[in-house]
């Protein structure tokens, strides 16, 4: 059960200081979860009170079964517009057949993460690198806040993904804004931002809603067009299994598959980093992660919930608040529960301005200038990553941006191991140190001899570039060049490839006179020689364990030092 349940384990301990430390964080993330669940839904283009179904299965299933203990699962702004941008070319927003195509999306996303947990898939999560989340994130933000500008500005604009389509259309309608929209957006934006410099713990998302609802409802605002949620039904769904004969779910699986990774990659890393702060407790399994946030998508679609994940913003109010364990999570599934059960006519007055306020205050915390400029000083390649993605996303499109993210990542990953890092090293004198000569200006050339350090395996993709570098080398200093020392401490690995390309680096080396050597070769790579025949063929006497040695024996550089030559395993099973 405690395998099964990592709950189970924290009840065995469990006392009143956890239980104080998950009954203010749960209900502070659950009264955070009001708000912001309606806000979502509206952000995915359901009805708001969808939003609040969300809020509370898949968090009660991922309690049970995830491996952290902080991250608060629900409806979030990223999946939400990814539910938007992919669901609105095949149905209206807010129709049956939209919202059963969420639903049925939410199903098929927690089966993608499901097989992928059981397949043991969760090293995906290193192919895409922080560069390209970055870009996508800061793009994704963008679109999402220029979405809402309908609301803000109580206009009609079309649904579109595309940026520039939205300013269009804005340009286009200015003389239609609803100044009364305008202002009490910016009074939400405001009253948000001020509670979170004041104190992060105050719902101020939830005081804005509130002092809204009051407002709007006394001063019946609604009936000077400013647009409300209006009614939202009270009560639990009912259960019902997802269509899964729906004759769209083929246009739905490249959706839910992109859901799948988004919405793992957004929890696994928020989880990463809470758990820093409780490294002695417990530890986050990527696999287990899968299975649990799966698991909590495919319940919650039984009823009525689309697509989440785990949240940034709560999983960070969570933590603060004092959340010790899964408890925390229940607590705060029962008070938006309490909510649909009870309390759903108090939002009826609930302005969209409002609504739209609290999403864009709240991806707008995901843009991090800081990071952009931290890049461009320091890692050049890594920024043009994010900057693609950002365009790409903020250009073409949610699922295109992502694609081209993730493209690129693995385009970058195959093009540095292709041009590992190659050194000509230098002997540091009066000592017996061969350091790079581009980097130590005091190291001296040996003359006579070329030393060559390879940082990284020696593979089909990177042969090609290892041996033309070496030729290069070997052809400016071929007149004088007696010796070639190959450092062979950072290679861990040959394959194949890389046998026959060593082989031909031998017969070019003795059709110019030379020898070639080889130093610290670790011991994986001397049983590859061995079992390849290429230490045989090259001769046991031209390994050495420093280089030092190899210049002694061959260049007669301190000939009265002793040799150290490596010593071969003859019998390396096959």
């Amino acid at each position: 059960m405690r395998k099964l349940f990592p709950i189970v384990s924290d009840l065995k301990k469990y006392d009143l200081t956890k239980f104080r430390g998950d009954g203010i964080a749960g209900i502070t993330v659950g009264i955070m979860l009001i708000p912001q669940g309606m806000a979502y839904a509206m952000l995915a283009g359901l009805p708001p009170v969808y939003g609040l179904y969300a809020a509370i299965f898949p968090q009660i299933i991922y309690a049970l079964l995830g491996s952290s203990r902080q991250l608060a699962v629900g409806p979030v702004s990223m999946d939400s517009i990814i539910v938007a941008s992919g669901i609105s070319v095949l149905a209206v927003a807010n129709t049956d057949q939209y919202i059963t195509l969420a639903i049925l999306l939410a199903f098929l996303m927690g089966l993608i993460q499901i097989s992928m947990g059981l397949l043991k898939l969760g090293f995906v999560v290193n192919f895409l690198s922080k560069p390209v989340i970055n870009g996508f994130t800061y793009a994704a933000a963008l679109v999402i806040s220029l979405s809402q500008l309908k609301h803000l500005l109580g206009i009609d604009l079309s649904a579109t993904n595309y940026t520039h389509e939205i300013i269009f259309q804005f340009i286009n309608k200015t003389d239609l804004i609803n100044w009364l929209s305008v202002s009490i957006s910016l009074f939400g934006m405001i009253g948000i931002w001020f509670f979170s410099k004041w104190n992060n713990k105050i719902p101020g998302a939830l005081i804005v809603v509130v002092s809204s609802i009051i407002a709007v409802g006394y001063g019946q605002w609604n009936l000077t067009g400013l647009r409300i949620v209006g009614e939202i039904p009270s009560g639990l769904p009912g259960f019902e299994i997802p269509d899964l004969a729906n004759k769209e779910i083929i246009q739905l699986l490249p959706i839910a598959a992109t859901l799948a990774l988004i919405g793992f990659m957004e929890a696994y890393s928020v989880s990463k980093r809470i758990q820093l702060n409780h490294k002695t407790e417990y530890t986050i399994d990527a696999n287990r992660e899968l299975i649990s946030l799966g698991a909590g998508n495919i319940f919650g679609s039984f009823f009525s919930s689309f697509p989440t994940s785990g949240g940034f913003s709560r999983s960070a109010v969570n933590e603060s608040s004092g959340a010790k364990t899964g408890i925390a999570s229940l607590i705060s599934a029962s008070v938006v529960l309490i909510t649909l059960l009870f309390f759903t006519p108090l939002f009826y007055y609930l302005p969209n301005a409002i609504l739209a306020s609290v999403i864009i205050m709240a991806v707008l915390k995901l843009i991090d200038l800081k990071q952009c400029i931290y890049l461009w000083r320091t890692n050049r390649s890594d920024f043009y990553m994010l900057l693609g993605t950002f365009l790409s996303t903020l250009l073409i499109g949610i699922k295109e941006g992502i694609t081209i993210g993730v493209s690129l990542s693995l385009i970058m990953m195959i093009y540095k191991t292709t041009r590992p890092h190659l050194a000509v090293l230098g002997k540091i004198p009066g000592t017996t140190v061969y350091k790079n000569l581009e980097r130590f200006a005091e190291a001296q050339e040996i003359e006579g001899a070329l030393i060559i350090r390879f940082d990284s395996r020696i593979y089909f993709a990177n042969v090609n570039y290892l041996i033309d570098r070496i030729e290069e080398l070997v052809n400016l200093n071929k007149e004088e060049l007696k010796l070639l020392i190959i450092d062979a401490q950072s290679i861990s690995s040959v394959d194949s490839s890389g046998m026959q390309a060593l082989h031909d680096l031998h017969t070019f080396c003795m059709a110019h006179s030379i020898k070639l050597v080889f130093t610290s070769v670790i011991g994986p790579v001397r049983d590859t020689f061995t079992k390849e025949g290429f230490a045989q063929h090259l001769g046991t006497d031209h390994f050495f364990e420093q280089i030092g040695d190899a210049t002694s024996k061959f260049l007669d550089l301190n000939s009265d030092a002793p040799t150290n030559p490596i010593k071969f395993q003859t019998n390396i099973p096959s």
